[in-house]
């Protein structure tokens, strides 16, 4: 994982939603504090660990799929985005630092 700092990036492609972003291999932050907020970069581990574990690709494509399935589903982008299962899994598990090491192969499903 490569954590950099650049709030536009994060701004431009969360639609300001969120302080980070990760695109397997980085993590994109806001700003250089973010880097030492530990349940955030844990919440970015835990959706580096989905994304290798789907391949990389096929999880930015069901990442999309899902969203434009919950912006109809919810009709607001912050609805549809809190409500993907990849997020919903490392927001329930941010704050467990430990949660990377007995994360279940595809345990996002269940968050479906």
């Amino acid at each position: 994982m490569i954590i950099i700092s650049n709030r536009i990036i994060v701004k431009i492609i969360t639609f300001n939603f969120a302080r980070a972003i990760t695109i397997f291999p980085f993590v994109f932050v806001s700003d250089k504090r973010s880097k030492e907020d530990k349940v955030l970069i844990n919440h970015e581990m835990i959706h580096i660990r989905q994304q290798i574990e789907m391949l990389i690709i096929p999880f930015y494509i069901w990442y999309l799929l899902e969203f434009l399935f919950r912006l109809i589903q919810y009709g607001t982008r912050y609805d549809a985005y809190v409500n993907i299962s990849f997020e919903k899994e490392a927001y329930v598990n941010e704050s467990n630092l430990d949660y990377n090491k007995s994360k279940k192969f595809l345990s996002f499903l269940k968050y479906i």
